[in-house]
């Protein structure tokens, strides 16, 4: 079913990504209850994806291949490309969508903000400082490679901001829990706008 045929009612997407590089394939629910299912060989990473998910209310099955004896740029880069292909896909033509969200999530020392925009223009604002360069084995430069790709590729407008907090585990969960949630209340239908693209330009 081309994508500005989905409905409301049916928010599914799987999408697989074939690369010299890596090799992923992620499967969503939009309207699921944050059942997820992850095989990625990177387990921090997977620990923030089941924030999103279960944050976000969306089911989500990733596994992915990459080369992870090199280091885990690819992988994790092109899991944000794969989602976000993936949520694009399953957003279908917009219609009666929220199209905004945005969440403030704290933990502990942590207090993060995520805003963003189904706006169909590709754009990532991303301030977020670590106070270590490695969480466990995982490389924090990486969060933003993830975004990057995301938004890319689900053509969203995303301003991601650390608003406070000195433990990386904790910023970084706050970052992804916020995420979820700004997603979560994005691509809820909002019962104002049946049928209708929300936009003044009539398209998004």
């Amino acid at each position: 079913m081309p994508v500005t045929e989905k409905k409301m009612a049916d928010r599914k997407a799987s999408v697989k990504r074939d690369t010299l590089e890596t090799q992923i394939q992620v499967s969503i629910n939009i309207d699921g209850s944050g059942k997820a299912n992850f095989n990625t060989g990177l387990p921090f990473l997977d620990h923030m994806l089941d924030q999103v998910a279960r944050h976000g209310m969306i089911d989500m099955d990733i596994d992915a291949h990459g080369d992870l004896h090199i280091d885990a740029h690819h992988t994790v880069e092109d899991i944000g490309i794969t989602l976000g292909q993936a949520v694009e896909r399953g957003v279908g033509d917009k219609k009666g969508l929220r199209r905004y969200g945005h969440a403030y999530v704290p933990l502990d020392e942590s207090l993060s903000r995520v805003v963003i925009d189904f706006s169909g223009r590709p754009g990532l604002v991303y301030a977020v400082d670590y106070p270590r360069a490695r969480i466990g084995d995982f490389d924090v430069d990486l969060f933003k490679e993830f975004f990057q790709g995301f938004v890319n590729h689900a053509k969203v407008t995303l301003h991601i901001d650390n608003l406070r907090g000195c433990n990386a585990h904790h910023i970084a969960e706050t970052v992804f829990k916020a995420f979820g949630r700004a997603l979560r209340l994005a691509l809820e239908a909002d019962p104002r706008m049946q049928n209708v693209i929300p936009s003044t330009k009539g398209s998004l």
